[in-house]
């Protein structure tokens, strides 16, 4: 990896493009938040749950998202508010840097605007902004190591090694699916003439620094008996194999918009540049490890960022002429192509800002989504499955309270709430201690992993379980409220209660053969 003397290595030339990249992703998420009538997601539930139940050397999954939900809930609560600014300041820094690539890459205040704007007008990454997930701090580590990659590239300076372990490490905190970028790193190393680094220690040094920093995740597995080898199959089992490598790639071009093209010249531009081919070759090796392994479309969004600033140096590199009809020419196709991200930014935001009511969405995703609106298990849905998923969890629980306060006070003592997945369980957890009801138990995925709890189970009450598995394991089952919800996901649609006593068995005996790791290897 030659230096190279193209551009002002670490000094952004437009430092106004930053503050206003930050100031349009806040406002849009603020006013967002402001506005929207929906409320917290079926996963923001899980994490807020993980962090409640915080064990950083024991985790089913990596720990970064319950450390930080455990942090927020010690200082700035766990309100809606609080939830929705804390991924946008993530989303925010996603902008900044494509901006700052561009300028690393010698591009001015056109290359940088037009970069961020490519990030800020992607109705994906609004979304990823929007949702307390694990989503955008994967997509913000991603970044990181790929503009450490981009510095050594372009400088040579083997200290920058270690920021792209202690990216991965980071990145290994938040979700395993950093070893995405890490393998097509590695690939990119050997394919190439960089694979002189190889000979080095300072590959093996960043690598070392990443499994030091992300040993919790590492250990947590080991610890609980690799679960991310169950979840993964459920997950390829249910969902992934319904991805096709056609669909896969379309669905990049609905993701970014018009923005695409940026990202493409942006690939160029970098396989262009002798000294950036790894750049280039780890974004290509990513895709291609996707694409074999079926991977959701949104994996990917991780690369743009980068490719995003790239593409802006390259469209400043092909600007103006000194003849006076090319440079007019030029500066009229530049802001039409900025009007264009603009307009798909505007038609596209209110699938990435959950900004209109459930009525208004659901035609405006008829209307430009064709009527194909799905779930991730294939169902069709009249809203995307975020929102449909950020909708009437309040109402459900208060469902359970009434079933809950109607019990005898000694009843009341001895029961047991339990949900059939993780978003009942979680909605109970969040909202249940205002309406006097305990902690809720979950024989799936991290749920599971929350144990059972202290209490047999000999009073049980139920929000999503059917009544067949009940009536096996308790003698007197009984349904006792029926919530109806057709703008919910599939199975939130049409969901009963029971209340159920006289069991069969204790739940703490039960428990083991709940074991999600248990019911992959069966499958």
């Amino acid at each position: 990896m030659a230096k190279s003397n193209a551009g002002d290595p670490g000094s952004p030339r437009a430092p106004w493009v930053l503050v206003a990249a930050v100031s349009l992703v806040l406002g849009l998420h603020i006013w967002a938040a402001a506005i929207t009538p929906y409320g917290l997601q079926r996963d923001e539930f899980l994490y807020l749950a993980m962090g409640a139940h915080l064990h950083l050397w024991r985790m089913d999954v990596p720990p970064a998202i319950a450390v930080l939900a455990q942090l927020m809930r010690s200082t700035v609560g766990v309100g809606v508010a609080a939830l929705r600014i804390v991924p946008a300041l993530f989303s925010a820094a996603l902008a900044v840097f494509a901006a700052v690539v561009a300028g690393e890459l010698g591009g001015r205040w056109f290359a940088q605007g037009i970069a961020a704007l490519a990030i800020i007008a992607s109705p994906a990454f609004l979304r990823s902004g929007t949702l307390f997930q694990p989503v955008v701090l994967d997509q913000v580590a991603w970044t990181l190591v790929l503009f450490g990659v981009v510095k050594l590239a372009r400088t040579g300076d083997r200290r920058w090694w270690l920021w792209i372990g202690a990216a991965g490490g980071l990145g290994l905190l938040v979700k395993l699916s950093i070893g995405i970028i890490g393998a097509a790193l590695a690939a990119a190393l050997i394919v190439l003439p960089d694979r002189r680094w190889l000979r080095t220690r300072w590959p093996w040094l960043a690598a070392a620094l990443a499994l030091a920093i992300g040993a919790p995740s590492v250990v947590g597995q080991i610890r609980t008996g690799w679960p991310a080898v169950a979840y993964a199959r459920e997950l390829s089992a249910q969902q992934l194999s319904r991805v096709t490598p056609g669909g896969f790639l379309g669905s990049q071009a609905q993701m970014l918009g018009p923005a695409i093209a940026l990202a493409i010249a942006g690939l160029w531009e970098l396989w262009r540049r002798r000294e950036l081919r790894i750049v280039a070759a780890t974004c290509v090796g990513a895709l291609a490890i996707l694409l074999a392994l079926h991977g959701k479309s949104y994996y990917l969004l991780p690369v743009y960022p980068v490719l995003a600033g790239a593409g802006g140096a390259w469209a400043e590199r092909v600007g103006p002429g000194r003849a006076a009809r090319r440079r007019w020419a030029t500066l009229a196709s530049r802001a039409a192509y900025v009007l264009l991200i603009l307009a798909y930014g505007v038609v596209a935001l209110p699938f990435g800002l959950p900004v209109l009511p459930p009525e208004r969405m659901a035609r405006y995703a008829a209307r430009f989504s064709a009527g194909n609106v799905t779930e991730n298990t294939g169902g069709v849905l009249r809203l995307p499955q975020d929102y449909a998923d950020m909708l009437h969890w309040h109402e459900r629980v208060e469902a359970v309270a009434r079933v809950y306060d109607s019990l005898p006070p000694e009843e009341r003592r001895r029961a047991v709430i339990a949900a059939t997945n993780y978003g009942e369980a979680g909605a109970i957890d969040y909202y249940g201690p205002s309406l006097g009801l305990p902690r809720a138990i979950c024989g799936c995925g991290t749920y599971w992993f929350f144990g059972a709890g202290e209490l047999p189970g000999d009073v049980l009450v139920t929000i999503g379980v059917k009544e067949a598995p009940l009536r096996r394991l308790y003698r007197d089952v009984r349904p006792v409220g029926h919530l109806v919800d057709p703008w919910a996901v599939t199975e939130e649609q049409d969901v009963w209660l029971y209340l159920a006593t006289q069991p069969v068995t204790t739940l703490q005996q039960l428990w083991p053969l709940l074991d999600p790791r248990r019911a992959a290897r069966l499958r």
